[in-house]
């Protein structure tokens, strides 16, 4: 079955951060708790940009040596290409191959193009620069680092499964993050999660309420966790269809 997302979906899931659409994908009981995310390694180059949200273009990338044929921006334009093959807005997702890393997978005239190109931000596994290029232009990255040079940077691959932050990729993932870090997000349920997230901040908001009260007691506190437990539980019931 095919599942598309309007224009309207993307803009909520936008609304809210990156945790909180992880909770709320814990609620469906579809994947393991510790799985579908990156990891550590990849941070956000800006934290206080909006949360990201679109669908994976991958690419491989080396800079260690010149490619062994082609031009080394032949990449660049195969990849814009393949936009018009993802299910939505892209996200530009590189797995740099060299180890260690050399030098940076991006600056500021791809992440130009990126953009000019409908591109809603980029993954790499690797380094970038020019970062405060990248910040001007309002593009959202996430990175293992920064170096400054570019060394003989190439892409030998596109729209290829790749792995970024120790989980696996395919082209057409859906991804969201923010200065949190970066998910996936099970496509069959996307729709839904903004929702859900609300509800659930709903929640949530019982207890944040009651510690910011006056004089919180311990018998309190745990009554107000209960309530929001209690409302989590019956949202994950009803996410789940088995209310």
């Amino acid at each position: 079955m095919t599942h598309t997302l309007s224009p309207e979906t993307f803009e909520k899931l936008a609304q809210y951060d990156t945790p909180t659409v992880c909770n709320v994908i814990e609620l469906w009981d579809i994947r393991p708790r510790d799985t579908g995310f990156m990891d550590g390694t990849i941070r956000a180059c800006f934290p206080k940009m909006p949360p990201m949200v679109g669908f994976a273009v991958t690419s491989t990338f080396r800079s260690m040596a010149p490619p062994r044929a082609g031009d080394v921006y032949a990449g660049l334009q195969q990849q814009v290409e393949a936009f018009a093959q993802a299910p939505g807005p892209p996200v530009v997702v590189y797995q740099d191959l060299d180890e260690p890393t050399i030098s940076a997978t991006f600056g500021e005239v791809m992440c130009s193009t990126y953009k000019g190109f409908g591109a809603k931000g980029l993954i790499t596994s690797g380094a970038g620069r020019d970062l405060e290029q990248v910040d001007d232009l309002g593009f959202p990255a996430f990175t293992n680092g920064t170096i400054c040079a570019h060394g003989y940077c190439h892409t030998p691959q596109v729209n290829v499964p790749v792995t970024v932050g120790g989980i696996w990729i395919e082209p057409g993932d859906l991804l969201h993050g923010d200065l949190n870090g970066v998910t996936t997000v099970p496509i069959e349920i996307a729709s839904e999660i903004p929702d859900a997230c609300h509800q659930l901040m709903v929640a949530e908001q019982i207890v944040i309420d009651y510690v910011k009260g006056t004089n919180p007691t311990p018998t309190g506190l745990t009554e107000a966790r209960d309530e929001c437990q209690a409302l989590i539980a019956d949202l994950s019931r009803r996410l789940r269809g088995d209310a």
